[in-house]
């Protein structure tokens, strides 16, 4: 099922019927927990957990998104060598992953990590029929209250994304960028519109033409996208795809750039890579558990819909992406450009989507004045800006 058509509805409905039950009082499930632990009275949510899960939509070895949380997983693994640490590959977004993290639950698993965006409502069901289990959910958004063991984690991307786009915006001659993507959800089109103003930034002739393949991990489309925007004279690629390796192996082919994502591919393009974005989710995904595990899950920053990016210095330790190393024909200039332009977006007014900022069809999106905060950027960018070539695809 497309990350993109899952909604908010069901988790909804879980967390107000677990609202109205909460202890059978008037009290929020948080205050229950912190008044008398779980509803089934025992230890807080996590507590003292010995097994962890871990779900990924995909495989682990994808040159991307899975690859980084499956490191991310073993890198826990690694810190708690007393706990057990279960993973399962290439889970749906369905019912499927419902039943695959019921399965861990009964082999003792009480911290669950829900890893891809259309995981959200089955992690929801099953944070609602296990109270003693953390269940955190990456990159989707909770509407409405907020169940006392679980909540969302993600970091803002698109701020590496901006900057990869300076990269971008310095090295097209056609003034053409191409960018592959699965479905127009707001991470998605975040990271081509930040993509799009960063070499604009620089650049201001550079457009960045877009092809949707509605499939997180298809090497064929992938493939043929990359070939159609190659046809069109695009002389420099990205995507937000899990798997990339298909079209960084297709831009290295045909002699063109690459900019990545998800994870370093950087030597499948010795000659076209330019630079990336990155996961690295060891830190966050240790301080979850470590959280959980002391018992302090219920009422913390995770029990949330948790950001962080390169303007939440206190997090920084906790920043789980990062960009990508630089290619060899980014000068210094370049690496000057990108280095100013991340300095902008940490300080107090600076942000990749600082106005004024206008839609594909010429409204304003972002107004000038003070930049939008996360929670707004990652709300209001659900059109294109000016400057992509192409159009959403209709639900």
């Amino acid at each position: 099922m497309p990350r993109r058509r899952i909604g908010p509805l069901l988790a909804t409905a879980i967390a107000v019927a677990l609202l109205a039950a909460a202890c059978g009082t008037n009290q929020t499930p948080q205050e229950a927990v912190a008044s008398g632990g779980t509803a089934a009275g025992g230890a807080a949510p996590g507590q003292g957990a010995t097994k962890v899960g871990f779900i990924f939509v995909g495989p682990k070895d994808d040159y991307g998104y899975n690859q980084a949380a499956y490191e991310g997983s073993q890198a826990v693994a690694k810190k708690f060598p007393n706990i057990e640490v279960l993973t399962a590959e290439n889970v749906p977004e369905d019912d499927n992953a419902t039943r695959t993290m019921e399965s861990m639950i009964s082999k003792g698993a009480t911290i669950i990590f829900a890893t891809s965006y259309g995981h959200l409502d089955p992690a929801m069901k099953v944070a609602a029929a296990n109270p003693n289990v953390v269940v955190v959910q990456q990159g989707n958004l909770i509407k409405g209250p907020i169940l006392p063991n679980t909540g969302t984690y993600f970091g803002t991307v698109y701020e590496p994304v901006f900057l990869a786009g300076i990269a971008a915006g310095k090295s097209t001659k056609t003034n053409k960028l191409g960018y592959v993507y699965a479905f127009p959800i707001p991470q998605t089109i975040a990271n081509i519109n930040a993509f799009e103003l960063g070499a604009k930034s620089v650049n201001p002739q550079a457009q960045t033409y877009v092809v949707n393949t509605s499939n997180w991990c298809d090497p064929g489309k992938q493939s043929e996208a990359a070939k159609s925007l190659i046809s069109q004279g695009v002389d420099v690629i990205s995507q937000h795809q899990d798997c990339t390796a298909t079209i960084t192996k297709e831009a290295e082919a045909a002699g063109i750039k690459v900019v990545g994502y998800h994870a370093d591919a950087s030597s499948l393009a010795p000659n076209g890579w330019l630079t990336g974005s990155e996961w690295r989710w060891s830190d966050m995904f240790i301080d979850i558990v470590q959280t959980s595990i002391d018992g302090k899950f219920t009422g913390s920053k995770y029990n949330a819909n948790f950001r962080v990016g390169y303007k939440s210095p206190a997090d920084q330790g906790k920043n789980p992406f990062d960009q990508s190393k630089f290619g060899p024909s980014v000068d210094d200039a370049t690496k000057a450009a990108i280095e100013k332009a991340k300095a902008d977006i940490m300080s107090a007014n600076g942000s990749p989507f600082k106005g004024p900022i206008k839609a594909q069809d010429g409204t304003e999106l972002f107004p000038a004045g003070v930049p939008a905060d996360y929670a707004t950027i990652e709300d209001k960018n659900t059109v294109f800006v000016e400057g992509v070539v192409g159009q959403i695809p209709k639900s």
